[in-house]
């Protein structure tokens, strides 16, 4: 792993990991000399003159985005496809940096899926304006959506398997694992039965979120202040109503012939 001499200032909101924690994560594992800016005095204040547009370079259309030097970068997946070469969190071969963008950025579109999950209809109403909408949306992610996407890492990992090894891309571990282990701590956080259901046959993946979590780096992380807890305001929620137990299948006829009696 690179140990890059540029600080990195990370611009996100102060109390959520969210899209954020992808890449605090990468910084965490590089050991990178970095700076969480809204969770100081005055951070936030500072995030929002980026945002309206007071301070040179790019403008983010929203956190997070992180500056480095005079690079101003937006985007999660982005921001990290920025920042991995720099710590040596990714292969130098293009055509893997490539399959890692890939993967980042299909990784992007789960976890839109999954604040789907509670905000169906608009972000800007509170959950409980939707509860209905919320309810039929979730069932269908942790029936159809949720086992798509982490069958589709899974069978990843059993592709690289056969010729690199343990990780998604590449012979190393990359960012793009560090992503899979938020999602699968997420997902445990937000849909713990579901998860119970889906985990047995996503064996691969769930060993690669163990080989995260014991990183020395990552270890450490996980257990300081720095790691905030999942909560009711991040991507990651706990509605026990969106993670209620599949309903169990009536036989063809059951039904009909207990309104009979």
């Amino acid at each position: 792993m690179k140990k890059s001499p540029m600080r990195v200032e990370l611009y996100y909101w102060p109390t959520i990991q969210g899209r954020g924690e992808f890449v605090r994560l990468l910084l965490e594992e590089a050991g990178a000399d970095y700076v969480d800016v809204a969770r100081a005095k005055g951070g936030v204040a500072a995030m929002m003159r980026f945002l309206e547009g007071e301070e040179p370079g790019a403008l983010p259309f929203a956190p997070p985005f992180v500056k480095g030097g005079d690079a101003v970068v937006s985007q999660t997946a982005n921001s990290l496809a920025h920042l991995a070469p720099k710590f040596g969190l990714v292969p130098d071969a293009e055509a893997l940096r490539a399959e890692a963008s890939q993967i980042q950025l299909t990784i992007a579109d789960f976890v839109g899926e999954i604040h789907d999950t509670h905000h169906p209809i608009a972000g800007g109403l509170y959950y409980e304006d939707q509860k209905r909408e919320a309810k039929r949306r979730a069932q269908d992610f942790v029936q159809e959506r949720m086992p798509k996407y982490l069958g589709w890492l899974e069978d990843l990992l059993a592709r690289n398997e056969k010729s690199e090894g343990r990780w998604l891309v590449g012979r190393d571990l990359t960012y793009v694992d560090l992503s899979a282990f938020q999602v699968i701590e997420g997902l445990r956080y937000a849909f713990p039965n579901a998860m119970a259901r889906i985990e047995p046959k996503i064996p691969r993946l769930v060993a690669l979120r163990d080989r995260v979590a014991q990183r020395p780096r990552i270890a450490t992380y996980l257990t300081s202040e720095r790691r905030l807890p999942f909560n009711q305001q991040g991507i990651f929620r706990r509605y026990p109503e969106l993670d209620a137990p599949a309903p169990r299948r009536v036989a063809r006829g059951a039904r009909g012939r207990k309104g009979r009696r």
